[in-house]
This record gives C-alpha cells, structure tokens and sequence, in this order.
C-alpha cells in the first residue's frame, strides 16, 4: 500500500472518532518499520478500508490484533513449561469429570466478559488443572484481554523479598500487576505452610481484587472443605485427617472465595505418573 493511501486511511480512521496510529497495541514499544516488513494490507497505518457503496469507512487491520495478542502474550508471563498449553491437546483419557471441567472452562472462556465471575479447580496433583486454566487464559488473550500468570509459592518468596533494603522492589511494585490486571491466575492456592503473615498475604489479594470486580482464577491440590478448628476435630483425629483449603488458607478467606469464584472439582490420575510410567514400559 503506498503512502498516499496510507495516509488517506489515517485521515478517514481520524474522523471516524478513533485515532489513527501505528498497528501496535497501546503500551507496546514500538520501532519504526522496514518498508518491506510493513502490512501489505494497511501499509504500517494499523487501519484497512472497509467501504460499503459510497460511503467510505475503515476497520482495524488484523495485523493490529496480531501484535496485540503478542503483546499480551508476553506480558501474561505464563511460565515456558505451559506455553503450550491449550484445550486441543488436554487428555481427559475418557475420565468423565475432566471431561466436564474442560467444557467448563471452555465455556467460560468463550463467554468471558459476559460472566467475569472466577474459577476455583481442586483436585489432586497432575490432573491438569494448571493445563486448563492456562488454556483459558490463552483464549481470553485471543480475544485482546489482559491476563497474569502468577505462582504463589513465588509470590510470597518475592513479596518477602521485597522486605530486603538491598533489593530495589518494593511490596507494592510487586503487588500492583497482582491487584490491577484484569485477570489473574493464582497458580497452586495453599502450597505453603499457612501463618498469620500468609493469611494477611492471601486476604490482601482476594479482598483487593474483589473488591475492584477483578476476574481471579485459582488452582490448588486441596480438596474444599473446611478447617479442622472449623470441623471441630481435634488431638488425634486431627493429626491424621487430610488437610483442607479451609486449613491452609482460613475459612475467612474459603468463604470469600466462594463469594468470587465457581468451583470446578478435577478427579483423576496423575498425569505425569502415567507418562513416566509409560515411557518405561
């Protein structure tokens, strides 16, 4: 596209109430393009024509969706072990109950903003429930949605962290992609021995982003249920009972949990168990 109709787009992009710029997402560093690594379509102007008859009007170009969805990919800081994550290549190996919660989440995130309530998936280690939320994150990100890995064992780690005067972070730095990204996914709930500063920690988070009607997905290996001081179980049958997420997080923070998100229950095999041991076969 030459440049005399590149800047015809613009001017029409102008007046039609948007502004026209270059075809990179808002916030993104941009550089200054190559004429041949342009878009054919758009010339580098971020707009394409979209005229109906006579009456002349623009749209985005897709190479603008493109580098948004890249942009976000990036931010999203989704760990390189499960950037390959997606609905298409999750084994449910005809376990029904994973079956459900995979159109669950499929479902949610095909609807999503329509319904911004949260999901809450339990169930044993290696089911897949990382896999799955992760997938959804990648389908909101399709659809031009900020969302945030976030792994709470190194959460905690990096907020503590942050507690040192020799490093430059502050608990607020850290804490304020947590509080302001319009959907997190808070990898693992419950991973660490509870205390009163975890406690803080956790209702902190959960109480700041629901209180601004942010979407949070959360992931844990404990089952719900409440706390045993809750239960009213205690000396020996307490010892020997399985913990709940009522006992690692605090039945304060399980019931507003309840209050944000859906629960979504995964039953099955661990996943990586059954493919070390066929590899050994």
């Amino acid at each position: 596209m030459d440049e005399k109709s590149v800047r015809a787009i613009q001017s029409l992009a102008s007046r039609s109430g948007e502004a026209a710029g270059p075809a990179t997402p808002r916030g993104t560093p941009t550089r200054p393009l190559k004429e041949s690594s342009r878009c054919p379509i758009c010339g580098g102007s971020g707009w394409k024509d979209a005229s109906q008859g006579h009456e002349r009007r623009v749209k985005r170009c897709e190479c603008v969706l493109k580098n948004q969805e890249e942009h976000l990919k990036s931010a999203s800081a989704i760990p390189a072990r499960y950037a390959g994550c997606e609905f298409e290549n999750y084994r449910t190996d005809f376990n029904a109950g994973l079956a459900a919660a995979k159109i669950t989440l499929e479902k949610w995130a095909e609807q999503y903003p329509l319904d911004r309530t949260g999901l809450l998936l339990v169930g044993p280690s290696g089911v897949g429930k990382t896999h799955l939320s992760v997938a959804a994150m990648r389908r909101l990100i399709e659809k031009g949605i900020p969302c945030l890995f976030c792994d709470y064992r190194e959460l905690l780690k990096r907020i503590q962290n942050s507690y040192n005067p020799s490093v430059q972070a502050t608990e607020l730095e850290v804490l304020k992609p947590i509080f302001e990204t319009e959907v997190v996914l808070l990898d693992d709930l419950g991973a660490v021995k509870p205390s009163e500063w975890v406690w803080d920690t956790v209702s902190l988070i959960l109480n700041s982003r629901y209180n601004d009607n942010r979407t949070t997905m959360i992931t844990s290996n404990y089952l719900d249920g409440p706390s045993a001081a809750a239960d009213g179980v205690e000396g020996a049958r307490r010892a020997s009972r399985e913990e709940t997420l009522g006992d690692r997080i605090g039945e304060r923070m399980r019931s507003r949990l309840f209050e944000m998100c859906r629960l979504v229950q995964l039953d099955g095999r661990d996943y990586r168990l059954r493919f070390r041991t066929a590899l050994a076969r």
